[in-house]
């Protein structure tokens, strides 16, 4: 397996680059900016862009998505609660942003459950309500990619549009803290942590 993170744009979203060592296919989560380093480091490291794959449809998150899709046509994934958010600058707040305007169609809805491959790796869908009512956390292997759903000693804001603080709550209760004790997060903003650590130490969960 091949990971990098990339702090993209204004808002230093963690942006991650994951592809499959062997088959060298690679997808972006999060693309926040910065669209030409995460395709320079593409290019340099040889690899096939496939797909690029949403936790959710805030503007942060999807800030370099146009300029990827202009020079690569590379199909945007995300889950179908958020597809309208994505389509729409007011909703997903990029015409508050110091940024364009997105709205983007998406070329694939997920849903919960949902199995996506790439290469020889193996993307399990999390739907993760609460955040945005599409929002999702992504397992590979040992580590989970959780988007704004989930932080170190943190959770994400549920005071925007399709928020809702019972619900990310539930979502972090009933599906994440199942997952094992040593799987990585890998969270949208801030350092990693561990499923361990944040059943142990986060306030949010813990109250």
């Amino acid at each position: 397996m091949i990971l990098e993170r990339i702090p993209a744009g204004i808002y230093a979203v963690n942006c991650y680059i994951l592809a499959c060592e062997e088959t060298k296919k690679a997808c972006i989560i999060d693309p926040g900016g910065d669209a030409d380093e995460l395709l320079s480091y593409i290019e340099k490291k040889g690899l096939d862009l496939a797909f690029i794959l949403l936790t959710h449809a805030h503007g942060d998150h999807i800030g370099g998505i146009p300029q990827i899709k202009e020079k690569e046509n590379t199909p945007v994934f995300v889950h179908k609660e958020d597809e309208k958010m994505l389509q729409d600058g007011n909703k997903n707040l990029s015409n508050m942003m110091s940024g364009p305007n997105i709205e983007i169609v998406a070329d694939r809805l997920l849903s919960d459950g949902e199995i996506i491959e790439l290469g020889k790796l193996k993307l399990h869908i999390i739907h993760t309500p609460g955040h945005t009512r599409g929002s999702v956390c992504i397992k590979v292997e040992d580590m989970l990619f959780s988007g704004d759903t989930l932080f170190a000693n943190s959770i994400g804001r549920t005071d925007l549009e399709g928020g809702s603080f019972e619900e990310i709550i539930h979502s972090i209760k009933r599906k994440l803290l199942i997952i094992e004790d040593e799987v990585k997060v890998l969270p949208g903003h801030g350092p990693y942590s561990s499923i361990g650590i944040e059943r142990i130490n986060n306030p949010f969960i813990n109250q």
